[in-house]
């Protein structure tokens, strides 16, 4: 019998954050799920009047092809799907699989290569600019593990945070969006963070449930040469497989001067990929209330209520910095008391204490308010 909380989730990837429309071309691309969530976003695809086109992708596959590509090799694959990117309007990417660490062991070389052509070339150049797009994980025992949950936990949790009100909460994110846009200096502070930079003339930009899911943020993106002093991150992440710990980044006029995490050599590493690495792309604010605690997952973990994240790399064009790389990497720090605390100033003026916003135009994206 069919889990009729995945025909919610179809719907609500296809009509609220893709807005399928007659005659489109919508791209589903499938990482290791079964076939119930696809086959009904097929259906809701096709229900639309647009026109689905499906890639089944494994991550052992790709570790293979990855593990031995050549650049000419990569240069065609690169070519072939920036194509068909190209004649979608919008992509649909369910992410899932039974190992996250399927992508550990690959030399840093090889992804090196890889991002900085197959994902530069499809995804950057073509999905993120020119299509509307929407990606999410599937629920997966390894995924439970991950969150330290039963699997029927976990189940219902997602359900919870991936069909939430999502319109609710692009309304209370107006005013957040709105003072970002105001805002010259930002300064966070917490233990041993203290940075400050500026997004003046970058502003905000609202992630309701039309780009991820789950979704929850509020982002901009630093003057890129703004940004000075110390970040320390108390949140697990993961890079290509890899979890990272303990991660404390310096920086010196935008630049990340210094970096020292559980394994410094290999961190140090993935910011000399190219000159842009050690350079923000993104500073967003996390204000999902279901999702409470990390559960070394990115697309989770950054919009975990409470937090924020900093973001080394690649800009995005509507929060743009002048920033360009190969690397996107989402660094999540939590400011709750259980996290220990922390505080958002902007232009002086305290805006959100101990992962809960203290101005009274801000008091609706606090977590009470939005479940």
């Amino acid at each position: 019998m069919l889990d009729p909380r995945l025909t919610k989730l179809a719907d609500v990837l296809v009509n609220y954050s893709v807005k399928a429309q007659p005659g489109e071309n919508i791209l589903i691309e499938a990482y290791g799920i079964d076939a119930a969530l696809v086959k009904e976003i097929v259906k809701n695809v096709h229900a639309a009047g647009a026109h689905p086109y499906v890639n089944v992708r494994d991550h052992a596959i790709m570790r293979q092809l990855i593990m031995n590509g050549t650049e000419a090799q990569m240069q065609t694959w690169a070519a072939a799907d920036a194509f068909q990117m190209k004649q979608m309007q919008g992509y649909i990417g369910v992410r899932g699989g039974a190992n996250i660490y399927e992508l550990s062991d690959i030399p840093a070389d090889r992804m090196k290569l890889y991002n900085s052509i197959y994902y530069q070339q499809v995804h950057f150049d073509v999905r993120v600019k020119d299509t509307r797009w929407v990606v999410l994980r599937y629920p997966t025992s390894s995924m439970a593990q991950l969150a330290s949950m039963s699997t029927e936990a976990f189940e219902e949790f997602y359900f919870n945070v991936c069909t939430m009100d999502y319109g609710k909460m692009s309304k209370a994110m107006d005013a957040l969006k709105d003072l970002m846009d105001r805002t010259d200096k930002v300064r966070l502070v917490g233990p041993g963070t203290d940075l400050s930079f500026s997004i003046k003339g970058i502003g905000g930009v609202k992630c309701d449930g039309e780009l991820n899911i789950p979704d929850g943020e509020v982002y901009s993106a630093p003057v890129r040469d703004s940004v000075n002093g110390v970040i320390s991150f108390n949140t697990p992440t993961p890079h290509d497989g890899f979890i990272f710990e303990n991660i404390v980044l310096e920086f010196e006029n935008g630049k990340i001067t210094k970096a020292t995490a559980n394994d410094t050599d290999r961190i140090n590493e993935i910011f000399d990929m190219d000159e842009g690495a050690r350079y923000v792309g993104e500073f967003a604010i996390g204000v999902n209330p279901y999702i409470q605690h990390p559960m070394k997952d990115t697309l989770f973990d950054e919009k975990i209520d409470g937090s924020f994240h900093f973001t080394p790399g690649n800009c995005y064009d509507d929060a743009y910095n002048g920033n360009k790389s190969s690397l996107h990497w989402d660094i999540v720090n939590i400011q709750r008391p259980e996290y220990g605390g922390g505080e958002i100033w902007f232009d002086d003026v305290l805006i959100r204490k101990d992962g809960l916003f203290v101005l009274p135009e801000l008091l609706q994206l606090n977590p009470e308010n939005l479940k």
